[in-house]
């Protein structure tokens, strides 16, 4: 089974040794988004896990760790989320030139191979417009060539609560791109891609681009993971996914509302506060990223198995 560390919030960034633990000890305990009550029970051993897939927008924190997680027998790659916006729309990251270098100090522990880019999402305004995108995208992939082997992009689903957020932010209206506009900027960053050796793919997006060399993304990749295993992987389409979603089933082990990166356009955090508030409750020793189970907590195995075909391997 493939492990997604985690869509919902940055395990890398804030909760490294949390992990760590949970790894050391074999499982760990995930509840339901949608039934507080309910916990899902998760086996975390080399034997069932084949792989971990961490999103982040600033690995530094793990950067320390990934010897221990490797020693523990546990293969893992890194979608890393790294954007041209400054603190108006992502409020407490670093700097981007610090986060440039630790792409790039990231890639040479692991291999650019295993370390994927993510310029996600594409946001369109009066001022970020596309000759924007095109130089910021130019001027970042001219720092990774070389760091990186694959760009996955997406356009910004403007969301009420996120257009809100993001009008108040900037003073003008965010716009979701339409056909005209993605086609444009497809075209401009393969032109750029092409110049650097990446290879572009668009993430859950049903506009179809492959007359510009764009594929459709598949983020937790069957073929990544197959080259990393050296071996074949017997999996399916992950239907918990919209259905431009190209990734293959995996278990997700985070926790919505505990990222304080405070990126406005963030679908996984609903505000400060409650980011702060739960914040407060994490405990690195615990089974759960936020807090402990209830009491009357209903926990239910979840079933896990490798999907290694042992008839299948790649040399």
């Amino acid at each position: 089974m493939i492990i997604s560390a985690s869509r919902r919030t940055d395990i890398p960034a804030f909760y490294s040794q949390w992990l760590l633990n949970r790894l050391q000890e074999g499982y760990v305990l995930v509840p339901n988004p949608r039934n507080p009550s309910r916990y899902s029970r998760v086996e975390l051993n080399p034997q069932v896990v084949d792989c971990l897939v961490f999103w982040t927008k600033n690995p530094s924190p793990m950067l320390s760790r990934l010897a221990e997680i490797a020693a523990l027998g546990y293969p893992f790659y890194f979608q890393f989320t790294l954007t041209p916006y400054d603190r108006e729309l992502e409020q407490n990251l670093p700097p981007k030139e610090t986060l440039l270098n630790i792409f790039r100090k990231l890639s040479a522990m692991l291999g650019p191979e295993r370390v994927v880019w993510r310029y996600d999402p594409v946001i369109l305004t009066p001022e970020l417009d596309f000759e924007y995108h095109l130089r910021q995208f130019e001027r970042m992939a001219v720092v990774l060539a070389g760091y990186t082997q694959r760009c996955i992009f997406s356009f910004l689903d403007v969301y009420p609560k996120v257009g809100r957020a993001m009008s108040l932010a900037l003073a003008q209206e965010a716009k979701e791109a339409d056909e005209t506009a993605m086609g444009r900027i497809a075209e401009g960053f393969s032109a750029i891609a092409r110049k650097h050796d990446l290879d572009l793919f668009t993430c859950c997006e049903p506009v179809e681009l492959s007359q510009y060399g764009i594929k459709h993304a598949s983020c937790i990749d069957q073929g990544m993971i197959e080259e990393i295993l050296k071996c074949k992987i017997q999996v399916k389409k992950d239907p918990n996914q919209r259905p431009s979603c190209g990734c293959i089933e995996s278990v997700e082990i985070g926790t919505y509302d505990s990222c304080p990166h405070g990126c406005l356009y963030c679908y996984g955090t609903s505000s400060p506060k409650t980011v702060r508030s739960n914040i407060a409750c994490h405990d690195p020793k615990s089974p759960v990223l936020i807090g402990d189970p209830p009491q009357n907590a209903i926990i239910t195995e979840r079933k896990m198995c490798s999907r290694k075909d042992a008839q299948l391997t790649l040399f």
